[in-house]
């Protein structure tokens, strides 16, 4: 019997742990990664029980890390820098997320896969064709260049305005849900001045906010969140300005600045608009969606990068338990993996949302008061123990086999 090929469309997390999870059920796994070459390190994540669990199981969990550094303190402050109180760092949430950053998990990931599967940077799907015995993919390169092959699989892990999604099962206007909120994300060079190495920073006005995130080896990183009531518009013009218009017309006062500053120089950032990809499935016969391709749960949820790992591990389980019958493999693996992905969707754009950008003076001073409890070290534990059951979801191992 044939070796079975899947396309893997994508080199993220998604892409990486589902190449390495089919290579170990025997398939033949091939990337194909529209840029010319890795990414960099890349932002923030938080790495919850369901991710670590998972990444335990397929070897990688040690070779991913923690940058978390309990020494470090995370602080609620205000534009002038008056205001530093001690408040509620991610890192103290219920469930003890690692942090760390997008890269270490896609390093550990690429040591293991990159040996024994092709890689081929600069390419992407033009079209895709599937039949009852296989997928017609013609590949297109960055030069022009055009070529058609058959796989039995095809898996779209191409992120939130994914090639594969719009190709078979419909456009992104269809698919995706806006949250009406803009985030700006990038590696700093420094630290704020007037702040520890790994100290977390946290800025919240209604609609609105800065999260800074410290780490205990690695410089931060910076988070600027904002509502908006017109999206478009915030794509023209240049990132930094429509971030100094977001956060005006008020004196951005010394944080703030320093802030926009890095923002501005900083080689590795990203500026965009948040989505949820809601769709009534995520699979046909041979193709499947993984990841943010697939429902993409926003930074705001904090599960991103731990659903994406799952949701790859999960999928060579079911594959591994249909040999023969893709369409039986995909369906199972939907009909596991959904409702949980729907709690971390709900999260996403209610609690995780109102947590990094209150939505409403209501918002804004629950928010405070949360923060004040949880970055007091006498009443932080009782604290987490009252939220702890709205993050229960976060340390299942949906991917158990």
């Amino acid at each position: 019997m044939a070796t079975p090929r899947a396309l893997i469309v994508g080199m993220g997390i998604a892409g990486l742990a589902t190449a390495m999870r089919l290579r170990e059920i025997g398939w033949e796994p091939v990337i194909v990664e529209r840029a010319p070459e890795r990414r960099s390190a890349g932002y923030f994540v938080g790495l919850f029980e369901t991710g670590r669990a998972t990444a335990q199981r397929m070897g990688v969990l040690d070779a991913i890390g923690n940058r978390t550094d309990r020494d470090g303190m995370t602080y609620d402050v205000d534009r002038s820098g008056t205001k530093r109180r001690p408040g509620m760092g991610y890192a103290d949430l219920p469930g003890d997320p690692r942090l760390i950053l997008r890269g270490d998990i896609e390093a550990a990931l690429y040591d293991q896969a990159a040996g024994t599967t092709e890689i081929r940077y600069g390419t992407s799907p033009a079209a895709i064709d599937e039949h009852a015995d296989g997928v017609d993919v013609t590949l297109r390169t960055t030069d022009g260049h055009e070529s058609t092959e058959r796989f039995d699989l095809v898996v779209g892990a191409d992120g939130l305005r994914s090639t594969v999604r719009r190709l078979v099962f419909g456009p992104d206007e269809e698919l995706m849900r806006p949250l009406n909120h803009i985030i700006g994300v990038a590696l700093l060079e420094e630290q704020v001045p007037g702040f520890g190495p790994s100290d977390g920073l946290i800025l919240a006005e209604e609609g609105r906010s800065v999260w800074v995130f410290g780490f205990a080896d690695h410089t931060p990183t910076v988070m600027f969140s904002y509502r908006t009531a017109d999206e478009s518009a915030q794509f023209q013009g240049a990132p930094i300005d429509r971030l100094r218009d977001a956060f005006g017309p008020e004196q951005a006062g010394p944080i703030l600045e320093n802030l926009f500053d890095q923002f501005e120089a900083a080689e590795d950032s990203l500026f965009d608009s948040v989505h949820q990809v809601v769709m009534p499935t995520w699979h046909t016969d041979r193709v499947v969606l993984v990841g943010d391709a697939a429902w993409c749960l926003t930074l705001y949820s904090g599960m991103g990068a731990s659903t994406g790992i799952a949701g790859a591990d999960l999928l060579g389980t079911t594959l591994a338990r249909n040999p023969g019958n893709t369409a039986r493999a995909l369906r199972e693996w939907e009909q596991r993996l959904r409702p949980f992905i729907e709690v971390q969707q709900r999260s996403g754009r209610t609690d995780g949302l109102a947590m990094f950008v209150p939505q409403t003076r209501r918002d804004l001073m629950m928010r405070n008061t949360m923060s004040l409890i949880g970055g007091n070290k006498v009443t932080r534990g009782a604290f987490r123990s009252m939220i702890a059951g709205k993050f229960k979801e976060k340390s299942l191992d949906v991917a158990a086999p």
